[in-house]
């Protein structure tokens, strides 16, 4: 098998396929496109999600505690809590250990969160440092946003830009080789977006606006998310490419390496599907979080495009599968 996520079909068959058990305390379960797990506690629920850290280097403490709260907050839900497994390679330095732990209890006090638990050991089974969290966070059962609420007519919200994650990443990872291409602003620049993949802001004040779907934008990119909406909501979408806003360093850096940055992994953004497209977009402006309509949720459930105006082309969007960053890891 190829690096990154599970291509949908293989973890429909063999991961969710053999899952047989069900508890009717469980309101939200695992499926194409959902990133969290709820549990019903009379009135509330806990909302959980989990997400390891296998691509990123020098950020990897920070990426870890992001991408988990990130999820919570894709369902409306403000994260509390974090566990944190830690993996590392014989031969780790104590000071390795600490400057991942400084990340991560730094990122989460930014948020707010509380470390409450997890594991650490040193073992021959990792080459590198495998992170792994564990994020959880409580909500009135019936103010829980998943991924499969879309509904034909909805407006498709994107925020921030196309492909954040994946620019803090490679800047941070190959820093060198970008430096005879790139000049010290961009990318410094490039590396500072690290500090923008935070999607717990718009998770929260979208679930209070009202939405019916949220996704935060990890593997796949921008147009992995899109299909992901569409596939848990059984829906079609079209996606207008020139409303998808795209930071020039991004380009510049995925032109360098031959990568789209639509399908690049891009934590720090989020799809966002709701009636109401440019109210939410106006009350997000009002909270200085940059927000776009970039499509529209349709009705066939096939007809998953994108389109752009500007070089006439329309194509299909497929599902999701090794995400762009793997191909420069390679």
């Amino acid at each position: 098998m190829e690096p990154g996520k599970l291509p949908n079909d293989i973890l429909n068959k063999i991961v969710f396929g053999k899952i047989n058990t069900f508890r009717k305390e469980v309101i939200m379960r695992p499926g194409i496109g959902e990133d969290c797990a709820a549990i019903e506690f009379d009135k509330y629920a806990c909302v959980m999600s989990t997400d390891p850290i296998t691509a990123a280097g020098k950020n990897a403490g920070r990426l870890a505690v992001h991408i988990s709260c990130n999820d919570i907050a894709s369902s409306g839900v403000e994260p509390l809590g974090l566990m944190v497994t830690i993996l590392c390679p014989v031969g780790t330095t104590e000071t390795e250990l600490e400057h991942l732990m400084d990340q991560v209890c730094e990122t989460a006090g930014q948020l707010n969160v509380e470390i409450i638990g997890g594991h650490t050991e040193v073992t021959p089974a990792v080459n590198k440092i495998i992170l792994s969290t564990t994020c959880v966070g409580k909500s009135l059962k019936d103010k829980i946003i998943s991924s499969s609420g879309a509904k034909p007519g909805d407006s498709v919200i994107l925020t921030k830009s196309a492909g954040l994650e994946g620019t803090a990443i490679i800047a941070g990872d190959f820093e060198e080789e970008l430096a005879e291409v790139m000049n010290k602003n961009e990318l410094q620049y490039a590396k500072s977006l690290i500090n923008a993949i935070s999607v717990v802001p718009e998770g929260v004040l979208a679930g209070r606006f009202g939405v019916t779907s949220m996704h935060d934008i990890t593997e796949g990119g921008v147009l992995g998310a899109a299909w992901e909406i569409a596939e848990a909501s059984s829906t079609g979408v079209t996606i207008k490419k020139d409303s998808i806003p795209v930071e020039p360093v991004t380009r510049h850096i995925c032109d360098h390496f031959g990568i789209n940055p639509l399908r690049l992994i891009s934590s720090g953004c989020m799809i966002i599907t709701c009636k109401d497209g440019e109210g939410l977009v106006r009350l997000l402006g009002e909270n200085n979080i940059k927000a776009s309509i970039i499509g529209t949720i349709t009705q066939n459930k096939t007809g998953r495009l994108l389109i752009s105006e500007k070089e006439g082309t329309s194509e299909n969007i497929e599902a999701p599968g090794a995400d762009e960053l793997y191909k420069i890891i390679k």
